[in-house]
């Protein structure tokens, strides 16, 4: 199947190039110069995946983001100048699956590409192969890869793609110690490479999305300079 990649910067020799590149691998590219014309053609035709700019007129990626998680949980990944940092955190804390920093490999974009929509695929297909596990069912927890649903309580926890594969990791296994490096090979792969402060920040936006649902959520616990687990009590 063909997939299709929005690519959003008001740069132009990035839409060219990269654009160029992606189709070079088989993929149908829509640009956008902007958040604005973005997210109309968005919600008008969806896309497969979404390759945002954080520094844009009219609307930045951040805004854009927030718009099209609204109503979508189409991957993002965002594209970030080297100083942004700052920017790079809110931006998974919001519900991106990734970010890549300016000046940036096309390879290493593609690579990252393929992996997030590997992960999707799977999910949207319920596919029954090894990559789909049985329901997992921890008290209060309950998680179907096949459906990408997660509840708590009953009540559902909507999550990205890369937050339920890291949930899915640690509560595999309640008590066992995840490093950030295993959380990294379960969420991106093993040949993908993330910095900690990556991991870091999705764990903080999964416990928030669990506390909206549950200000008593205290399940995944933090051991400092070691890694995550899932609470066994």
């Amino acid at each position: 199947m063909r997939h299709t990649i929005a690519l959003v910067d008001d740069d132009k020799n990035i839409l060219t190039s990269v654009s160029m590149a992606l189709e070079a691998e088989g993929f149908a590219v829509r640009t956008y110069s902007d958040g604005a014309d973005a997210l109309d053609g968005l919600n008008s035709r969806p896309v497969d995946l979404a390759i945002l700019d954080i520094k844009m007129p009219r609307m930045d990626g951040m805004e854009l983001l927030s718009r099209l998680r609204g109503s979508t949980k189409m991957p993002v990944i965002f594209l970030t100048s080297k100083d942004d940092e700052i920017d790079e955190v809110l931006g998974l804390r919001m519900g991106a699956d990734d970010y890549i920093t300016k000046p940036f490999s096309q390879r290493l974009l593609i690579e990252r590409i393929r992996a997030i929509l590997r992960r999707s695929d799977v999910v949207a297909n319920g596919d029954k192969s090894e990559s789909a596990e049985k329901v997992i069912v921890r008290g209060e927890l309950v998680m179907d890869p096949d459906r990408h649903l997660c509840t708590w309580k009953e009540a559902p926890v909507q999550l990205t793609v890369t937050e339920f594969l890291i949930l899915q990791s640690l509560a595999a296994r309640p008590g066992h110690v995840k490093s950030r490096d295993q959380l990294m090979d379960a969420a991106y792969g093993e040949n993908i490479y993330v910095d900690d402060r990556t991991i870091d920040s999705h764990i903080k936006r999964l416990r928030k999305k669990f506390k909206q649902v549950d200000d008593d959520f205290d399940k995944i616990e933090t051991l400092y300079g070691i890694g995550y687990r899932y609470s066994e009590g």
